[in-house]
């Protein structure tokens, strides 16, 4: 199985517990966690994605605030060294993701904004 991902969903599922914007898309975030844990590849993305398919800002595919979450995508994507439609498994993005981003102490230099960031602190 493969998987659309938007890049900065990378960051996002680091530090998810269970919370969102509506019970289907926590349930939905729930059942993409564990599909993603069968380290399947996924293709990035720095648009509506697999995840956003179930989140209430998802207007016909078009995020609410695209232009700020395209903004996370595109600086994950960079600081990561890959472009969007990458292909790539998984674990291989999420050890990425945490070496060059979490571990790194700039995760909120690039979604500090987001209002879930007080989850990820």
């Amino acid at each position: 199985m493969q998987y659309r991902i938007r890049a900065h969903h990378g960051m996002c599922f680091s530090f998810f517990q269970g919370k969102g914007y509506s019970g289907a898309f926590t349930e939905h975030m729930w059942a993409m966690k564990r599909k993603l844990a069968q380290n399947p590849e996924v293709i990035l993305l720095a648009e509506a994605d697999d995840v956003c398919a179930r989140c209430p800002n998802n207007r016909a595919g078009v995020c609410t605030s695209a232009k700020k979450v395209e903004h996370y995508d595109t600086q994950v994507l960079a600081l990561c060294g890959l472009n969007c439609e990458t292909r790539i498994r998984w674990e291989d993005f999420e050890s990425l993701v945490e070496e060059r981003i979490l571990a790194a102490g700039r995760r909120e230099e690039i979604c500090g904004d987001c209002q879930w960031s007080a989850l990820c602190n």
